[in-house]
């Protein structure tokens, strides 16, 4: 009988996902290399032969997250300039997709929170945390360049300080919607963006 193939790409993708779950569920100090083991279904050993250390599979993960959200949210950017009329709605749509609305997008945003604050004490993970904030800022940045150059806000609008304003806005309601989802509900949420959104014209 011959040996079973195991692709390791896949392999470390599901490692990476039992980090996400237990990170999820316990805290990002939960996600030893035994819990995540034990979530994965695989023994010690099967981590250490794909990851170096503790802190490279976290890593890994914190990056593997990255990617899955970039990945859906750069679909939804492309298409954004291809559209015609009023363009509020559709940049509501692309950057609705950071927010906490439903099961997928409030364990990303419990990851990310949770990354980014596991960053301010372990130094492995700064570099990625600087990548969600850029990447924010990045996506509101062309969102409200994209707006005003189709008329759909004020030509005069100021991009880079309503970018800042936009990335906290973002971060406000992610926090509020992960810490007191019972109060910031995904119907708030959404109506407060589209107020924003709007008082931009």
């Amino acid at each position: 009988m011959s040996p079973r193939v195991v692709d390791p790409v896949a392999r470390r993708q599901a490692v990476a996902e039992a980090v996400f779950r237990v990170v999820v569920r316990d805290g990002v100090e939960q996600a030893s290399l035994r819990n995540v083991a034990e979530e994965a279904g695989l023994a010690i050993g099967s981590i250490r032969h794909y990851f170096d250390s503790h802190d490279d599979m976290i890593i890994f993960a914190a990056e593997a997250l990255i990617h899955s959200i970039d990945q859906r949210i750069f679909a939804h950017v492309q298409s954004l300039g291809d559209r015609k009329g009023d363009l509020r709605r559709p940049g509501e749509r692309v950057l609705s997709e950071v927010l906490p609305l439903d099961e997928r997008r409030r364990d990303e945003a419990v990851l990310w929170l949770a990354f980014a604050t596991a960053a301010r004490t372990r130094p492995s993970l700064l570099p990625r945390a600087e990548q969600l904030f850029d990447g924010l800022r990045a996506l509101c940045r062309r969102v409200l360049t994209v707006m005003r150059d189709s008329g759909t806000v004020a030509a005069s609008l100021d991009v880079a300080l309503e970018t800042e304003r936009l990335a906290s806005l973002l971060n406000g309601l992610t926090v509020d919607g992960v810490l007191h989802p019972g109060r910031m509900t995904p119907e708030l949420t959404l109506s407060l963006l589209r107020k924003h959104l709007d008082s931009l014209r």
